[in-house]
């Protein structure tokens, strides 16, 4: 088996993954994240605050698909909330997106602090990288052991 190609197959699992481990971290009173896998699930860091924002599916899908085409990260206003959408991606597999939501935030004050939401954007690009490399290596001793298995019965 090749560890070098293995890849996690399935997104939905890895961005819930990715979503578990990022959520954790986040501070209470911080932004408000939500991961999306490629089909659009969604996993919000603050489920009450997202869903009160009133953000709908298809305001989501003409997000992604601006950064699909290459517009990232997009920046928009939803009420009084700044949105930042940018492309969820490893070196082996394309997760789905990030959403930022900063509350009391107009997309000119996002843009004066985009350096810190990149900052953030690429801390869970390496939580995303991590949860994947770690799969693929559990994996890899799995399959190695249960070969061991078979080679001494």
């Amino acid at each position: 088996m090749d560890l070098c190609n293995t890849k996690t197959s399935d997104t939905h699992i890895l961005s819930e993954l990715v979503a578990r481990e990022v959520f954790d971290v986040l501070p209470e009173q911080g932004p408000m994240l939500v991961i999306m896998d490629r089909e659009g699930n969604c996993w919000p860091s603050h489920p009450e605050e997202f869903a009160r924002l009133g953000i709908s599916d298809t305001f989501l899908q003409d997000l992604r698909a601006k950064v699909d085409d290459g517009a990232e990260p997009v920046i928009t206003q939803v009420g009084e909330a700044s949105v930042t959408v940018a492309q969820l991606a490893t070196d082996q597999t394309n997760c789905g997106y990030v959403v930022v939501i900063l509350p009391r935030y107009s997309p000119e004050s996002t843009l004066t602090n985009i350096d810190l939401v990149e900052t953030l954007l690429n801390q869970i690009t390496l939580i995303a990288r991590l949860v994947e490399k770690t799969g693929t290596l559990t994996r890899g001793h799995t399959n190695h052991y249960s070969g061991l298995a078979f080679s001494v019965n």
